[in-house]
């Protein structure tokens, strides 16, 4: 079982491959990334691999708004890394306890962002030619 080093985020330090970082403000909060956010938790595994893994499994626990039941505040809402890292290390272990099937949901999720990319691109397209369209249409 991997065993992850969780600590809040520095301005000033370094990004490298075997970290995420995790979204601790506002109603996204525990949202992943592989660059770092301005509010937010560094997760350092031990290599790249092992970062990708995990990756998704965070992923899918913040589509899934497991973190909204720990947020905290009134006016924006944030996760307390205390909160973060006593209920990520035990959901980590029992989500990894079935490997089989965590690699299917990962290849799974994989195929989805990449589709959904394509589709981003795809409608930023349409609007270029929305845009280019009428434009030409009040020209005349």
């Amino acid at each position: 079982m991997p065993n992850p080093i969780i600590k809040t985020h520095r301005k000033e330090s370094v990004c490298r491959d075997n970290q995420i970082y995790i979204l601790s403000k506002g109603l996204n909060s525990g949202k992943p990334q592989k660059t770092a956010f301005t509010n937010s938790f560094v997760v350092t595994f031990s290599s790249k691999e092992e970062a990708e893994t995990i990756y998704w499994l965070i992923y899918s626990l913040w589509k899934a708004n497991f973190w909204h039941q720990y947020l905290c505040g009134s006016v924006i809402p944030f996760l307390r890394i205390h909160e973060f890292k006593k209920n990520f290390i035990p959901k980590l272990n029992q989500m990894l306890s079935n490997m089989e099937q965590h690699q299917k949901q990962i290849n799974a999720l994989q195929i989805i962002e990449i589709q959904e990319k394509q589709f981003q691109k795809s409608l930023i397209l349409i609007n270029e030619m929305r845009k280019t369209i009428l434009a030409h249409y009040f020209k005349k």
